[in-house]
């Protein structure tokens, strides 16, 4: 038989409504018996991970600019039926998928 573990401390969190909510869906999909016990996984076996906003904003700004891009050519081929900056299109796809490789490498490293 295990022996009982004599929880004696307390925390105490307050929450907005829809954070409550989202708390006891989160809860009820783990499939734990306890509120108590899915606490205590979140503390101490939970990861949280958090990227600078320098780096997402980075890679929303090359996004956005390869969506522009690709307007752009897509508005020069419907008027002149001929296909132009491919290469454009290729350079920002590599540089959105260098940053992407970069944000991999530093969850990887949370995670060992």
């Amino acid at each position: 038989m295990k022996d009982k573990i004599n929880r004696t401390r307390s925390v105490q969190v307050r929450l907005t409504v829809e954070e409550f909510d989202y708390l006891n869906r989160k809860f009820e999909l783990s499939g734990l018996k306890s509120k108590s016990e899915f606490m205590r996984m979140l503390f101490f076996e939970g990861l949280i991970v958090k990227f600078s906003d320098d780096d997402m904003q980075f890679l929303m700004r090359q996004i956005s600019g390869m969506t522009s891009n690709i307007n752009q050519i897509a508005t020069r081929v419907n008027s002149t039926d001929k296909v132009y900056a491919i290469v454009e299109i290729r350079q920002k796809q590599e540089e959105i998928w260098q940053q992407l490789k970069y944000l991999e490498s530093q969850l990887q490293l949370v995670q060992q």
